[in-house]
């Protein structure tokens, strides 16, 4: 999914889909009748609401994984920085299936790119795959050693 540049939001979404957006952020489960109870809807309404914000690709209902459970005991974020077209560039390593979140930047990095792996020869296999890409002129690797917080419930304010 490509954002805006600007980060200045691509849709404007009135305050019952707001509302929608985050009664799911609490839990992505709740029902559709639950939250037609919640905003003052009925649950076609809120189904049909919810359908326009996916397709419109304002949200996602996804499951949040723990990628330590799974067996991926790396994870990092990699710098990138370019000598070439910096959007090209991103849209070739967001393209990486271990590549999980990719943005272009304003500071030392001209891409961020987090990538969760197997282990630290994957973690390897993974930076060189990044650096081969034409435009990437150098990287650097922070390991994770420590999750503090991970939360995607930042509302709609």
């Amino acid at each position: 999914m490509t954002l805006p540049p600007n980060g200045t939001p691509g849709h404007t979404i009135d305050d019952v889909s707001k509302e929608i957006i985050e009664q799911l952020q609490e839990d992505g489960r709740r029902s559709y009748a639950a939250i037609g109870k919640a905003v003052g809807l009925s649950e076609a309404a809120v189904r049909q609401r919810v359908q326009k914000l996916i397709d419109g690709r304002i949200m996602q209902i996804v499951a949040v994984t723990d990628p330590l459970e799974l067996g991926f005991t790396r994870q990092a974020m990699i710098g990138v920085v370019t000598d070439s077209d910096i959007n090209d560039t991103a849209e070739r390593i967001a393209e990486l299936p271990e590549v999980d979140y990719c943005v272009v930047t304003a500071g030392p990095a001209d891409i961020l790119a987090e990538v969760i792996c197997a282990d630290d020869a994957d973690i390897l296999r993974v930076t060189s795959k990044i650096r081969a890409i034409k435009g990437v002129k150098s990287t650097d690797t922070y390991m994770y050693l420590s999750l503090k917080k991970q939360e995607y419930n930042w509302g709609t304010r």
